[in-house]
């Protein structure tokens, strides 16, 4: 069963010029451990590809919230849900403390899907009970 649905749409220009103005410190309030590493990594080898990936967590992330119909109040925050990828490629919620223990107890399930376009990126979210 459908427990919420959560959809966002992220203006990459806008990504890119919270960037520009607070630095590294941006990406560090936004993404987990596991998120930066590779942010840093792909933003290394091309700028652009890192500003992509952060616009796409920063979107799926929102979507998420939606869907748990928390927004961003606790147990919501944003290091404590992480987009990271299976072997294939797919994108996977991957939660952490007081957030995993709030969505357990309540036997949710996420699903999510992301892309970016030019200077859109996009995400949807289907949150369902177990």
């Amino acid at each position: 069963m459908i427990y919420g649905i959560g959809t966002d749409i992220c203006d990459i220009r806008r990504i890119r010029a919270s960037l520009e103005r607070h630095g590294d410190r941006f990406a560090a309030r936004v993404l987990s451990a596991g998120e930066l590493a590779t942010w840093k990594a792909r933003s290394a080898r091309w700028p652009e590809r890192g500003v992509r990936y952060l616009a796409t967590r920063f979107s799926a992330k929102e979507a998420f919230s939606k869907a748990i119909g928390l927004g961003m109040r606790m147990p919501m925050a944003w290091r404590l849900c992480e987009i990271a990828n299976l072997p294939s490629g797919a994108p996977v919620v991957v939660l952490h403390g007081g957030l995993k223990s709030w969505f357990e107890s309540k036997s949710l399930k996420a699903q999510v899907t992301l892309s970016d376009e030019s200077d859109y990126a996009v995400s949807f979210c289907i949150v369902e009970t177990l």
